[in-house]
C-alpha cells in the first residue's frame, strides 16, 4: 500500500475533478460502471492516505475528516444504488485500515504520513472551477484519453492511467475469449515435482471449466513462470507474467520465502495473488490484504495438530519432540507453530530444539549430526523442509533411531515423499507422518471423484495425488467465484464476491468460507500415515 501514498498529487488529479463536478452540482457523467471503476480506483490512493493519517496522534482530526467527507460526498454521487454506494464505503475503509497498519507495521513514519497529506491538501486546494461556460469534466471524461481534468492538470493520460477501462475487454489479462492467470513456480530446483503436481490439479479444474463453456464465456489458461524455488528471481518472473503475458492475477505461486517478494508485487498492482502454496503468515495477515486469498490450512495449524497428536495420542513428552526445519521463512513460519503448540500445553517454549539445513539443498549433514550429539532420547522429528531434505533426512536418522516418528506437514508433498522413500527400501516409510489439506486420495467424497475422472481424462497416467488434489480444489473455488462475478469482470469485482462465499460445499467433507476478515477457505487438516507399500492410510489426529 506504500507505493499508492507516493505520489497525493497525482491522486488530486482526478480526486479533485470529481470534487469540482459535485460541488458546482453538475452532473457526474451517467451514474455506472465506469464511474465505480474510478471510485474503487481512488480509494485505493485515498484510503490509505486517510488512514495513516488517523494513525498519528500529531496529526488534527478535522484536517483527516474533510478529506474523508470529501470523498465520502464522490462516492455518494458516484452511483444512485445504495448496494453500490455501501460496497465502495467497504473498499474505502478497507484501504483506510491498510493505511493505519502501514503506521503501525512501522513501514511509514508519521512525518511522511503528515507529508501526503499535506501534499493532497495543496492539490486539492489548487483544483480551481471551471466557469459556467465551460462545464467541469465528468468522470468518464477523467478516464479518457486527451481530456484534460483541471487547469492544472499536467495531461490526460495520468488520469486515465489511474483507472482500468471500462469495457471487459480492455481489463488486464481479459479479452473477450479469454482469462489469464500466471502462476510463479519452481520448474527447476529441488521442489520441481511439488510445483508440477500442484500446477497440474489447477490445469485440470481450469480444462473442466473450460469443456462447460468456461466462466461466462471465457477460457481460463494458466501461465507459468519459474523463480527456481529462489526469492531473488521472483519479482523478475512477477513481471514477465504481468508485462508480457498481461495476466489478470496470479493464482497458485509456490514457496514462502518467494511470496514475501512477490507479495509487495501484487499489491502494488492491486492484483489478485490466490491459492498460493504456502502456510505461512505472510499470506495471512490481519486484518487480511485485500488481494490475497488462501485455500490451505496455516502452518501453524498443521505443526499444531502434529505437536498435540504426538502428545496426546501417541503420549510423548514434549522434550521427546525435535524440529527439523528448513533454514528460511517457511521453517520459521513451522517452527512458530510448534512453539506456540508448546506453549499452548504449557511447556517452556525455549526448550523446544531446531536443527535446519539449507534451502534448495539436501545438505543435512550437519542436523543429523546435532540430532546425534543430543542427550535427550527424541522420539519424534516435526519436519517442516521439502521433499528431497525431508527423504535425505529419514534416510540418515532411520537406523540410528528406528522407533522414531517423522511428522511432515503437507508441503513436503506426500506422493514425492513416498516415491523418494521406496526408492530407498520399504522399511524408510516405516513411521511417516503427513498432515494433508486435501481429503483422502482414495476416497470416493464428490470432489474426489470428480478431480479423478478429470485426472483420466486430461492427464491420462497420472495417479491421485495430495498436491494436485489441493490444487484442483482451490481453483475450483476460483471458479464458482468467477461465475458468480458475471461477465462485467474486473479485480474488485472479483473480490467482493470472493469475500461473499460462505458455507461453500464442494463434497470433500469441509464447508469453505471467506469474508472481509476471512481470506483462509479451510482451517480442516487430515491426516495421514505411509504404509510398507508406500500408500497413504489415513489416521486420527485428535
Amino acid at each position: 500500500m506504500i507505493s499508492f501514498l507516493a505520489a497525493p498529487s497525482r491522486v488530486a488529479i482526478v480526486f479533485g475533478t470529481m470534487m469540482t463536478a459535485v460541488t458546482l452540482s453538475t452532473v457526474i457523467a451517467a451514474p455506472g460502471d465506469s464511474n465505480i471503476i474510478v471510485v474503487r480506483d481512488l480509494s485505493g490512493r485515498v484510503g490509505p492516505i486517510i488512514g495513516s493519517a488517523l494513525a498519528c496522534d500529531n496529526i488534527a482530526r478535522p484536517r483527516v475528516r474533510d478529506i474523508a467527507d470529501k470523498f465520502q460526498a464522490v462516492i455518494q454521487h458516484a452511483s444512485p444504488v445504495d448496494a453500490e454506494r455501501d460496497s465502495l464505503t467497504r473498499i474505502l475503509d478497507r484501504y483506510v485500515a491498510d493505511g493505519r497498519n502501514a503506521v503501525a507495521s512501522g513501514k511509514l513514519g508519521c512525518a511522511a504520513a503528515e507529508r501526503q497529506l499535506s501534499e493532497l491538501e495543496q492539490s486539492l486546494a489548487g483544483q480551481r472551477p471551471q466557469s459556467a461556460a465551460s462545464p467541469s469534466p465528468s468522470l468518464d471524461d477523467a478516464s479518457r484519453p486527451g481530456t484534460a481534468p483541471a487547469p492544472a492538470a499536467p495531461s490526460a493520460a495520468t488520469a486515465a492511467a489511474s483507472s482500468p477501462p471500462a469495457s471487459p475487454g480492455a481489463v488486464h489479462g481479459i479479452t473477450d475469449r479469454e482469462i489469464r492467470f500466471g502462476m510463479v513456480m519452481p520448474f527447476s530446483g529441488s521442489i520441481k515435482e511439488t510445483a508440477r503436481l500442484y500446477k497440474l490439479g489447477i490445469d485440470a479444474a481450469f480444462n473442466v471449466a473450460n469443456d462447460a463453456g468456461g466462466t461466462n464465456g471465457r477460457m481460463l489458461r494458466l501461465i507459468g513462470a519459474d523463480d527456481g524455488y529462489e526469492p531473488t528471481r521472483t519479482v523478475d518472473a512477477m513481471k514477465q507474467l504481468s508485462e508480457r503475458e498481461q495476466v489478470f492475477g496470479y493464482v497458485g505461486n509456490i514457496g514462502t520465502a518467494t511470496a514475501a517478494s512477490a507479495i509487495p508485487y501484487a499489491l502494488e498492482r492491486r492484483m489478485l495473488f490466490f491459492a498460493a502454496y504456502t502456510g505461512s503468515n505472510l499470506v495471512r495477515r490481519n486484518p487480511p490484504d485485500r488481494y490475497v486469498f488462501n485455500y490451505r490450512p496455516s502452518y501453524a495449524e498443521e505443526t499444531d495438530a502434529l505437536v498435540r497428536y504426538l502428545v496426546k495420542r501417541r503420549k510423548l513428552q514434549p522434550r521427546q519432540i525435535v524440529v527439523f526445519a528448513q533454514d528460511d521463512s517457511y521453517g520459521d513460519a513451522g517452527f512458530a507453530g510448534v512453539v506456540n503448540a508448546f506453549r499452548a500445553l504449557g511447556v517452556n517454549a525455549n526448550a523446544v530444539q531446531r536443527l535446519n539445513y539449507p534451502r534448495n539443498t539436501v545438505e543435512v549433514d550437519d542436523a543429523v549430526n546435532r540430532l546425534r550429539a543430543q542427550r535427550v532420547p527424541f522420539k519424534a522429528v516435526i519436519m517442516v523442509a521439502a521433499t528431497r531434505a525431508a527423504a535425505k533426512f529419514i534416510e540418515k536418522t532411520h537406523d540410528l533411531f528406528p522407533d522414531m516418528i517423522y511428522g511432515n506437514i503437507s508441503a513436503v508433498s506426500g506422493s514425492a515423499l513416498a516415491h523418494e522413500l521406496l526408492l530407498l527400501g520399504p522399511r524408510y516409510t516405516n513411521g511417516v507422518i503427513v498432515t494433508q489439506a486435501a481429503p483422502a486420495v482414495a476416497g470416493y467424497s464428490t470432489l474426489v471423484l470428480e478431480y479423478k475422472s478429470a485426472l483420466a481424462r486430461y492427464f491420462p497416467g497420472e495417479l491421485p495425488d495430495y498436491t494436485s488434489l489441493e490444487g484442483y480444489i482451490a481453483a475450483s473455488v476460483l471458479v464458482r467465484a468467477l461465475k458468480q462475478t458475471g461477465p462485467q469482470l474486473d479485480t474488485e469485482k472479483l473480490i467482493d464476491n470472493l469475500e461473499s462465499i460462505r458455507d461453500l460445499d464442494l463434497g470433500i467433507g469441509a464447508l469453505l468460507n471467506f469474508g472481509r476478515a476471512e481470506h483462509q477457505a479451510s482451517h480442516k487438516i487430515w491426516g495421514t500415515a505411509l504404509d510398507e507399500t508406500g500408500t497413504y492410510q489415513a489416521i486420527e489426529l485428535d
